[in-house]
């Protein structure tokens, strides 16, 4: 490779005697000049099944003058040990002990950065944490500073049915063995302890339904204090992650910097759905200043850069919009706006109209959410959001008047409720879209509430049936433009499936419009765009060779049964199957999802992930299929979930789990 050294595998031994896998990008010279490294920590297999994005980014990084440096988390990919959980102190503190290792190497000059999407963002902020004196700076992608409040596993105290996607993805990965190329004859005793000792991490985030001790570690926004190194943090709009970037960017006092774009849960460079950006060059920017003391106005420029969204037809491939800045966070050309509900449109669906009381109520059918996407989208067409009308019909709907003139807001927008239940559980789903001219609905923003939180996440409260109470139901940040002619609209329903978890059982929420109110993000209209130069899209990495051999393959399918009222929706999600030529290996890795319901019942709200790896080389050939089904009843939820392995033909290995876990105010 041109200027740069590739390390296939070098072991980095802990304290504790395991041995920790890495890959390492060199610049070609750096054994006489050092240079600082920056390490990507993850669990997702440098060896194969990362090896072409990892190729990508850390090739990029040696070829301006750093080491790039991709280590497996302790029981993944080829690194010795088991992995029993995320973030476990013993993840984080292998970290400080790589980072040191690093350090001393005679091709480092003892300074290092952390760079990671999702779980690599995660770590690289729990890690700073811990102030290992070696780690001079972090970017931190995709990420959160509030395991609980603000992750996959659950949203205002809802539990996202991407909990359970996310645990199958891991307990599938889990399942996978180690290479023998790289760890020798032992791969397959490394194999058996793996599928024997990572167990169900669906059960462990299911016993955990509120916040605790479980969930505020690995939590920065616990002591943001705790951060001294400079922090970057980046996301996109149609990602999960966002909101942590406005948090982190107000509460840390470090230098730091914030990028928002259109994109969802992916590194900026990649794009989708909106507009890629060169992110790496801005990366090595911070990294210039901060690793090498290269005073090159990073430290000047504003604190914010986001992609203010324009009005777009929902499932579009474009995203349009433009980049905007802000100096600082938070901003003074935010201010607040507030709409109180009776002064808008009721929409009259599925609900009675204002009562006696001057009260509107809505309970709602299951199908409620079935149009939503994905808590967290990977910027598939298939897992966004498409056209709110289908959701409206079992939602109250609040409209604005058309707008006389262009409207834009940038921030958190937050619905205050004056709102009672008839059951003692009981959830709100908030959502706003952009109604354009022609009618159609597209969703800029959201929000969850289980009213049991409506105080705490530590400690939820039962709701006393018939009582009132005042509530607020936050939203995810979110910049957009909403020019003269198009409408906003507010629909608020119980139920959100499969996005969120159903309560227990249906509830009817009604809501007092006269003392309830939405607050909006109003940005001043005409702020200055960004310079194209300042944000500039990317250019062509180096590429790995490959073959494909089997496509991709994204559907979303909803299926309605009328003669049994059977609602389906199915995900198939098949990455592209390929040869990796560099290791002579095809790789396979499939994933189906199943959400379903019947009659309109709580009780029969299913979810179920099937996955498949596969692994072949010459006469190695290994497949594993994972199987997760999780249900509820009004007290419990069960998991049930099968493990296989297989080395050819043979099944080396199953196991199933039975598992249920009370509910607890969810």
């Amino acid at each position: 490779m041109k200027g740069v050294n590739v390390i296939e595998n070098e072991w980095i031994p802990m304290s504790d005697g395991t041995n920790l896998a890495a890959k390492i990008w060199l610049p070609k010279d750096a054994e006489h000049n050092p240079v600082p490294a920056v390490l990507e920590y993850i669990p997702y297999r440098k060896r194969d099944l990362k090896a072409v994005n990892d190729h990508k980014l850390h090739s990029y990084f040696a070829r301006s003058g750093y080491a790039g440096v991709r280590v497996d988390i302790r029981g993944s990919g080829d690194s010795e040990g088991i992995l029993r959980d995320e973030y476990l102190q013993q993840e984080l503190n292998d970290g400080v002990e790589i980072i040191k290792w690093l350090a001393s190497r005679p091709w480092c000059d003892g300074n290092v950065g952390m760079i990671g999407i999702s779980w690599g963002g995660f770590n690289g902020l729990q890690i700073a944490a811990l102030q290992p004196p070696e780690l001079k700076a972090v970017i931190t992608v995709a990420s959160t500073d509030d395991r609980y409040a603000d992750d996959v596993h659950y949203m205002g105290g809802c539990l996202l049915s991407d909990n359970l996607s996310w645990a199958s993805v891991m307990f599938a990965n889990n399942s996978c063995p180690p290479d023998p190329q790289i760890v020798g004859d032992k791969w397959r005793s490394m194999w058996l302890e793996r599928l024997e000792g990572s167990g169900l991490w669906l059960k462990k985030w299911l016993e955990h339904q509120r916040r605790d001790d479980y969930w505020k570690h690995g939590s920065i926004c616990e002591d943001y204090g705790a951060i001294k190194c400079p922090v970057m943090a980046v996301s996109g709009w149609a990602d999960g992650y966002s909101n942590a970037v406005f948090r982190i960017l107000e509460n840390l006092d470090v230098p730091r910097k914030g990028i928002v774009g259109a994109y969802g849960h992916k590194y900026p460079h990649m794009g989708g759905p909106g507009p890629a950006m060169d992110f790496l060059n801005e990366a090595v920017r911070w990294w210039n200043q901060w690793l090498k003391g290269v005073d090159n106005g990073v430290k000047d420029e504003p604190m914010l850069y986001t992609y203010m969204l324009d009005t777009v037809s929902p499932l579009s491939s474009d995203r349009p919009g433009r980049w905007i800045d802000e100096e600082s966070w938070p901003s003074q050309n935010i201010e607040e706006d507030k709409y109180p509900l009776d002064n808008l449109n009721i929409g009259f669906r599925n609900h009675r109209a204002v009562d006696e009381e001057n009260t509107v109520s809505i309970k709602s059918p299951l199908n409620v959410g079935l149009f939503a996407g994905k808590w967290c989208s990977y910027s598939e067409s298939t897992d966004l959001p498409s056209d709110q009308r289908e959701e409206d019909g079992g939602a109250l709907v609040f409209d604005s008047p058309v707008l006389k003139q262009d409207y834009e807001i940038l921030g958190k927008p937050y619905l205050r409720l004056r709102i009672k239940s008839d059951k003692r559980v009981a959830m709100v789903a908030a959502r706003i879209s952009d109604i354009g001219p022609d009618g159609r609905a597209t969703r800029v923003t959201f929000g969850l509430l289980n009213l049991t939180h409506r105080k705490s996440d530590e400690e939820p409260e039962e709701l006393l049936p018939g009582k009132i109470y005042d509530v607020t139901v936050p939203m995810n940040y979110i910049a957009q433009h909403f020019p003269a002619g198009n409408q906003l609209r507010i629909s608020i329903s119980t139920s959100y499936w499969p996005l969120a978890w159903p309560s227990p059982e249906p509830s009817r929420l009604t809501i007092y419009p006269s003392e309830s109110y939405m607050v909006l993000p109003k940005r001043k209209v005409g702020k200055r765009d960004v310079s194209k130069k300042a944000l500039r899209k990317p250019g062509a990495l180096e590429e790995l060779d490959t073959t494909l051999l089997v496509p991709h393959k994204r559907e979303w399918i909803v299926e309605r049964n009328l003669a049994t009222n059977e609602v389906t929706l199915k995900i198939e999600n098949d990455d592209p199957q390929y040869l990796l030529h560099h290791i002579n290996t095809e790789l396979r890795k499939d994933v189906t999802e199943k959400y379903y319901y019947s009659n309109n019942k709580y009780d029969t709200v299913r979810g179920e992930v099937k996955s498949v790896r596969e692994f072949r080389r010459d006469d190695w050939k290994i497949k594993t299929i994972t199987r997760t089904i999780l249900t509820s009843t009004r007290t419990h939820f069960v998991i049930r979930a099968t493990m296989d392995a297989y080395e050819g033909d043979v099944r080396i290995y199953n196991r199933a789990f039975d598992e249920k876990i009370p509910r607890d105010l969810v």
